[in-house]
């Protein structure tokens, strides 16, 4: 693990004021969260504790919504996975939608064949059917 430092575990912590950025990136004057915070992170490192043990004082005394970034442990794990199988579940989606939706090609007509002889079937059909008309006009 990285040596815990000042400056690492100011990173790694949100300011509780309401400007969103990190109690090292804070940058409001006499910011009434950031100041008091740099104070006991400093007063721990003091005490010797590693930088997991800092970050786990903070968030068991505030809660996890002090760590700047949510630890990829129980629900939060959601927090890390559910943006990228949402990407990927879009991404295979788009792809087979694309698919389906591209133009097929034209089938080819089939080239034209040159009448067959009338087979002997189809001679007396046809001889018959002139007989019938033959006798329906007459």
């Amino acid at each position: 693990m990285s040596e815990a430092t000042q400056t690492g575990i100011e990173e790694a912590l949100t300011c509780q004021c309401g400007c969103g950025l990190t109690v090292h990136s804070c940058n409001h004057l006499q910011c009434p969260s950031a100041i008091p915070l740099k104070a006991e992170i400093a007063s721990q490192l003091a005490l010797g504790k590693t930088r997991p043990e800092v970050l786990a004082y903070f968030a068991d005394t505030y809660g996890e919504k002090i760590l700047s970034a949510p630890t990829t442990t129980g629900f939060n794990l959601v927090a890390w996975v559910m943006p990228f199988l949402a990407v990927l579940v879009a991404a295979i989606a788009i792809v087979a939608f694309a698919r389906r939706w591209r133009p097929r090609p034209p089938v080819p007509a089939a080239p034209p064949t040159a009448p067959d002889a009338p087979s002997d079937a189809e001679a007396l059909r046809r001889a018959r059917l002139r007989a019938e008309l033959d006798r329906f006009e007459g």
